[in-house]
């Protein structure tokens, strides 16, 4: 069900967006009165359409992808039969170049707005929630690729590459791993009780390791007093009567005030009884109950954190300034990864994903719309950004030319185009076939 779900999630979101960029090169067209012969979701072979106003809507069977065929356009049916009879007024090539690179940019700013309009939505129904970093007051846990870089567990991060910050979860920041020297600077409580600042310096390849998914959950957290949440039906934690709002105040008589405390004791026990002593709400006393770790050392309740939130509610204009900063930023995000891809701090292998691996890490097993719609934001800049790239093919490829075509005054010929196109699908197929294999590759093995 998780691989339906998933799959479900990918499919309509890459539909909503390639649609939406789709419709952005229509719109464009047909306002120069250009002719569009076909818009489709989806590739072929064609399972429904419909004509109208001369252009044929339709819905392909293959769901990830879509294209819109513009007439007098160069483009991946590569029609050059239809382009060595006369140039029509209708026609895409027989249009001003500026009328040309409108179209050809539709369909990345339609994708620029989409993201816009869903991250200004989700911040303004949201607002904002975050654990602030005056809050994380007991300092991190340090687990084992925080310990590889130098972190203590205890260790108090007060500054980022020199600066304060708010946010706890800023110490996980794309400034931090897509950046080049960055570093914390900590509080460190040592032996004779004294504190000290200590730097801790972050390799500019440390994001291989952290994208990795046998790493996930390995780097710091934050050192939490904890209650119990939900548990989970039928594993030990609820046969043993342990309750949501319980706090387990020791294991076998050692005493658990923070849950990394306690995830330590069980998962050195597993496949053992315990004793869990727990505070329950409105009875004096404390509580004994019984219970087994599984072969994962795991009880089976989530654990709820004691420590504040902040949260902050915005009104519709601070909504539309953050939500556009949010955006952009993934944009700024993609530029810095691909540098750090093209220094060779980054495996690109690590780096990019295809269809598997974005239902996977992003989209998830369970369907919550909020984090589909975040989801697809992200996509949807992503999107915007991999077209605007001057690729062949590429609608920043057609506006490269188009450009150089504007300035210099001189358009290339239909040949150049045509293998420039062909060479930019064999780009872009090759790319799709690493991204897939990748993609199998890191969930085999």
């Amino acid at each position: 069900m998780e691989i339906v779900i998933m799959a479900g999630q990918l499919i309509l979101g890459l539909s909503i967006l390639v649609g939406l960029h789709e419709l952005g090169h229509l719109l464009a067209a047909k306002a120069f009165g250009m002719r569009v012969e076909q818009y489709f979701i989806g590739f072929p072979p064609k399972v429904w359409s419909i004509k109208r106003g001369g252009t044929e809507y339709g819905l392909g069977a293959i769901p990830l992808g879509g294209f819109v065929k513009i007439t007098g356009m160069i483009d991946e049916s590569l029609d050059t039969k239809a382009m060595q009879q006369e140039p029509q007024p209708w026609e895409f090539r027989s249009k001003p170049a500026w009328q040309r690179l409108i179209v050809m940019l539709g369909g990345i700013i339609i994708n620029v707005i989409t993201g816009i309009v869903i991250f200004v939505a989700l911040t303004y129904k949201n607002g904002e929630t975050y654990l602030s970093a005056r809050d994380a007051k007991y300092g991190i846990v340090a687990y084992e690729l925080g310990k590889e870089i130098g972190l203590k567990t205890g260790d108090k991060i007060v500054r980022i590459n020199g600066k304060p910050f708010e946010d706890f979860s800023d110490i996980r920041s794309s400034e931090v791993f897509l950046g080049s020297d960055s570093y914390y600077i900590v509080e460190r409580t040592g032996a004779d009780g004294k504190v000290e600042e200590v730097t801790i310096d972050i390799p500019n390849d440390f994001i291989n390791k952290l994208s990795d998914k046998k790493n996930a959950g390995m780097f710091v957290e934050a050192i939490q007093p904890f209650r119990v949440g939900e548990l989970v039906p039928g594993m030990p934690a609820e046969k043993s009567g342990l309750k949501k709002g319980d706090v387990i105040t020791a294991v076998n008589g050692q005493p658990t005030r923070f849950y990394h405390e306690f995830q330590d004791i069980v998962k050195a026990n597993v496949n053992k009884p315990i004793t869990l002593t727990v505070q329950r709400p409105n009875v004096p006393q404390p509580v004994s109950l019984k219970t087994t770790v599984t072969d994962k050392g795991q009880i089976g309740f989530g654990a709820e954190t004691l420590l504040k939130k902040t949260h902050i509610d915005y009104t519709f204009g601070q909504a539309l300034v953050k939500g556009t900063e949010q955006a952009f930023g993934v944009v700024y995000d993609n530029i810095k990864g691909f540098g750090k891809i093209f220094r060779g701090d980054v495996s690109a292998s690590k780096a990019l994903s295809g269809p598997i691996g974005i239902a996977q890490n992003l989209f998830g097993g369970v369907w919550m719309w909020e984090r589909f719609w975040f989801v697809t934001g992200l996509l949807s800049m992503a999107l915007a950004f991999f077209n605007i790239l001057p690729i062949p093919a590429l609608d920043g490829g057609h506006s490269t030319l188009l450009l150089y075509e504007m300035v210099s005054g001189r358009k290339p010929s239909d040949r150049f185009l045509e293998g420039a196109q062909r060479v930019g699908m064999v780009i872009l197929l090759s790319l799709m076939a690493f991204a897939i294999f990748n993609d199998v590759f890191k969930a085999v093995f």
